[in-house]
């Protein structure tokens, strides 16, 4: 007789986590999947709407710019207003980003609809992962955050070699045309069998000055750094920096602050592995870009074989990543990390040796290595980062990571854009000279090993989490 009114209740819990669960992890592969394939297409786009070499930077660099200057926004924004809300909106905002991009006419409109796609993905980023802890017991929250991991490294993986066929058979178009309806299907889904609203700060108030300091100073950064050898994009690149210096003097003043300045001021293993995620996401998120380049213009392959080719990079950081998580539960995570770093330089230099290589074999060698270096950095850096903080602040850490790795990436793209500036300038991508091409992607790979070394002894520099330095501050901060 009790049974029978509780029975109801638990069927709609239990559809509610499978849900979230699915729509989470569905957003988790689509937004990889979308940015990997594009990088593939490059070459293609560029010739089909008469785009140069910065343009195609620019393709690549407008969406993590958008989502990066987003995200912190888009989160508080979440807790505010409610986080089913505004998964839904993220979700229709990418179809119809990303349908308009699918038809875009001209190079300046594919660009501008990849910002509303970076808007898009910034609303999908900050609530995903967190309708999942939201509808999951503590217990069962590693089992579904690693499906979500899962999914990134499949859209990661699938997307090069996806986007290569659908360019090849098809046209680049199609890599467009082809998640919208899966975006609405999400919306449609998430509305239907998610009953009520997630809002933990419901009656608090967004620092709509702290966001618009937040969102102007990271667009300026990132804008300015890919233009830094014009006038205006030194006066961008200065004014960013200085804006962040302010949003961080204004959060820690403020009540209800958008970001938590005081956990990295105050705890410093937490800071020194964001600043570490953040060095080796700018050392290594421009590769794909710069390697679908080379193995189509330089070596001659078609988007098929260049995608099968970057798909050594994901493979292997999805093969070895639950390996490197274990070493980390047993070396202090400083360790595995930090030579994660130095085989990603090495990497690096590989890719700097093999780039005008006879077959692409060496570059499929070098991006295998790289993929296994990721892997032996991100697992052991993420245990560090939550392992730092109470379990009251995870949700915090994980939008810090997030944001670092969002940051991390503007970056990348940006020093890319600003080589293929200095190097190949405005020329049309059909009379790219293979001199200039590989004297472009060397420089940059060349700033990004500097950086990953610079990375790695960031990441030794951060202390052991077992010991003093390393505890975490379960009473403060």
């Amino acid at each position: 007789m009790t049974t029978a009114p509780c029975s109801p209740d638990r069927a709609e819990e239990s559809l509610a986590r499978r849900t979230a669960l699915g729509v989470a992890t569905a957003g988790s592969f689509l937004t990889p999947f979308m940015l990997s394939a594009v990088h593939v297409a490059l070459p293609a786009i560029g010739r089909s709407l008469s785009a140069d070499a910065v343009q195609l930077g620019w393709v690549a660099a407008s969406i993590v710019v958008a989502a990066a200057a987003a995200l912190v926004p888009a989160g508080r924004l979440a807790d505010l207003h409610g986080r089913k809300r505004l998964f839904q909106l993220g979700m229709m905002v990418l179809a119809a980003a990303t349908l308009l991009a699918g038809i875009a006419p001209t190079i300046g409109f594919l660009i501008a609809c990849r910002v509303l796609q970076g808007l898009g993905i910034a609303l999908v980023f900050a609530t995903g992962i967190a309708l999942v802890t939201a509808v999951y017991p503590r217990e069962e929250r590693g089992r579904v955050l690693g499906i979500t991991v899962a999914a990134v490294y499949a859209g990661l993986s699938l997307g090069p070699l996806v986007g290569g066929l659908l360019t090849a058979e098809l046209s680049w178009r199609a890599i467009f045309l082809l998640p919208p309806p899966c975006c609405l299907l999400l919306a449609w889904l998430t509305g239907r069998n998610l009953k009520g609203e997630w809002a933990p700060a419901c009656g608090g108030r967004l620092d709509g000055m702290g966001a618009v300091l937040y969102a102007a100073s990271v667009t300026a950064l990132l804008s300015g750094l890919a233009e830094l050898l014009e006038p205006k994009g030194r006066f961008l690149f200065a004014a960013g920096l200085a804006g962040l210096g302010a949003f961080g003097r204004w959060e820690l003043r403020h009540p209800e602050p958008l970001f938590e300045m005081r956990l990295l001021l105050e705890n410093r293993v937490f800071a020194f592995s964001c600043l570490a995620a953040l060095i080796h996401y700018a050392a290594t998120y421009g590769v794909i870009f710069l390697m679908s380049l080379c193995l189509q213009i330089v070596q001659g392959l078609s988007p098929r074989e260049a995608g099968l080719v970057l798909t050594a990079q994901p493979v292997f950081m999805a093969l070895f990543s639950p390996f490197a998580g274990r070493l980390s539960d047993r070396l202090e995570p400083r360790i595995p990390a930090s030579a994660g770093m130095a085989l990603t330089a090495l990497a690096l230099g590989g890719l700097m040796q093999a780039a005008d290589s006879a077959t692409p074999f060496p570059l499929f060698a070098a991006l295998a290595l790289l993929g296994f270096g990721f892997a032996l950095f991100s697992s052991p850096n993420m245990n560090a980062i939550l392992s730092a903080v109470p379990s009251r602040l995870y949700g915090v850490a994980s939008g810090s990571v997030a944001t670092m790795r969002l940051l991390g990436q503007g970056v990348s793209l940006g020093i890319v854009t600003l080589f293929f500036a200095a190097g190949v300038g405005r020329e049309a991508l059909e009379d790219l000279r293979r001199e200039a091409l590989l004297s472009s992607l060397r420089g940059t790979l060349a700033v990004f090993l500097v950086l990953c070394l610079t990375g790695a002894v960031v990441s030794l520099l951060r202390g052991n989490l077992r010991g003093e330095a390393g505890r975490p501050p379960e009473a403060g901060g």
